[in-house]
């Protein structure tokens, strides 16, 4: 394979992470929320949230096994699993190792949710609000085209989106059943303080 479509791979499976992580948060966001409308049902809010998030996994797969077999940046896979470990631009790259690891716990504690707990879950996936804005700085740091006018419009657009959710999410408040350690749900029943 040539360097100049791994280098192209790379970036492009880089850039779509992003707005697909951006577009993840964005619908956790909603969810937790629980918005919905006539026309929205929240099981789509939650549907749409779990398969972003796993077509997030693949581009990033895809943006890490191309990152490691480039032979311009020689990184090797110490270099992809251990942070600022790699002699290769040092602190952008281990920030981008810090963010992985950190989705990496989201995903296996979703996986595990039912063993785990709800509220061991939700204060791990709390992780979510550190990981992507290490990913966004990870973005600003690295590559030849981090500066470059579309790549900071792409960001530009998702910081807003994820900012907007956020803001809104602290302006309303989480409705959300099990926020609370004092609250009780079960499916068709509604929320009841415990004594």
């Amino acid at each position: 394979m040539s360097n100049s479509i791994l280098w192209y791979t790379t970036r492009g499976a880089g850039a779509v992470t992003l707005v697909l992580l951006s577009a993840v948060v964005v619908m956790g966001i909603l969810s937790a929320l629980r918005v919905q409308s006539t026309g929205w049902p929240r099981f789509l809010t939650t549907g749409l949230h779990r398969n972003l998030a796993l077509m997030t996994l693949v581009f990033l797969a895809l943006h890490i096994v191309t990152a490691v077999i480039d032979p311009f940046t020689n990184l090797g896979w110490g270099a992809a699993l251990i942070p600022f470990s790699s002699h290769y631009r040092t602190l952008w790259l281990g920030l981008g190792v810090v963010a992985f690891e950190l989705l990496l716990a989201i995903v296996v504690t979703s996986l595990l949710r039912n063993l785990i707990g709800h509220y061991a879950w939700r204060a791990i996936h709390w992780l979510t609000y550190a990981s992507w804005p290490i990913a966004v700085v990870h973005g600003f740091g690295t590559g030849t085209d981090a500066w470059s006018a579309w790549l900071i419009v792409v960001t530009a657009a998702c910081i807003a989106a994820v900012g907007t959710a956020a803001l809104y999410r602290m302006l309303t408040g989480s409705t959300d059943p099990l926020a609370s350690p004092r609250t009780e749900f079960r499916a068709g029943v509604q929320r009841r303080e415990l004594p």
